[in-house]
């Protein structure tokens, strides 16, 4: 195999590392639920790179991201489903029926808004003929948070929620009343860890983060936006124990717990002065 600037390539690629006996014994043992997380992580280091303006970190994260949808592909191919082919022709196929001011014969200039809003009504009849083709289902009466797109981000979804059901007034008054949920939250975690269950554990850890997101709206705080201060603030107060053991000549790996919890609580210190 040599690289290649033809998507064909890739495509022999994956499908070579998902040949039985002579492929990557990862790559088989894979299915879309193991892949997805991936698929979703690199579409936040896209995201990354264009927030460095590092054009070619870009090229190489869209490359990891073309790699996700050409796994997917190949792995529906092998059920019979569809394949990258297919995959090409529908996204082709919608973004021609999505533009008919451009490809469209006749079609006159638009304004924006205007393409907006055929965008908009386009799409509702695509969702309307994707429902017609599901197997019927009972009548269901619609849901208010049937809006709350499904793809968003857990933390972001979360948030969403929460401020659908607030419209009709299922929320809390006061942040206090969250605070209190929280702890509620937290003594069912303990409870978890005490029975040793894992599955509970997990589902009362959701829970918990449930309503961390919701402490978060109710004083306005953007729960994506506080991790990622807290994410960059973990980085600046490790770097700092880092540091300081190696100007002792030491590493992480030989310092005890406590030293490490000291120099943590100095490098806080010294944050809160400045």
């Amino acid at each position: 195999m040599t690289p290649s600037r033809d998507i064909a390539r890739l495509l022999e690629i994956m499908a070579a590392l998902r040949t039985p006996g002579s492929g990557c014994p990862w790559d088989l043992e894979q299915d879309f639920a193991s892949i997805a997380p991936f698929t979703i992580e690199e579409a936040y280091e896209v995201a990354e790179a264009i927030t460095r303006h590092d054009l070619d970190d870009l090229r190489d994260e869209l490359g990891d991201l073309l790699l996700q949808v050409v796994f997917h592909a190949r792995m529906a191919e092998e059920q019979g489903a569809f394949d990258f082919g297919a995959v090409v022709e529908a996204i082709t196929r919608k973004m021609i029926r999505r533009h008919p001011h451009v490809f469209a014969d006749g079609a006159g200039r638009l304004t924006p808004s205007d393409v907006e809003g055929a965008w908009d009504r386009i799409k509702a009849e695509e969702k309307a003929e994707r429902a017609a083709r599901r197997p019927a289902q009972p009548a269901q009466p619609p849901s208010l948070l049937a809006d709350v797109k499904p793809g968003q981000p857990a933390l972001t979804r979360a948030m969403e929620l929460q401020r659908k059901a607030s419209t009709v007034g299922f929320d809390w008054n006061d942040p206090r009343a969250v605070l209190a949920k929280i702890r509620e939250e937290a003594d069912e975690i303990e409870a978890a860890l005490d029975a040793g269950n894992s599955a509970e554990i997990a589902a009362e850890t959701g829970d918990l983060m449930f309503a961390l997101v919701n402490l978060a709206r109710h004083v306005g705080a953007d729960p994506e936006n506080a991790l990622r201060g807290t994410n960059a603030k973990f980085e600046r107060r490790f770097g700092s124990i880092e540091q300081a053991l190696a100007a002792q000549g030491r590493s992480c790996a030989e310092a005890s717990l406590a030293e490490m919890d000291a120099l943590w609580n100095a490098a806080k210190a010294v944050e809160s002065q400045g």
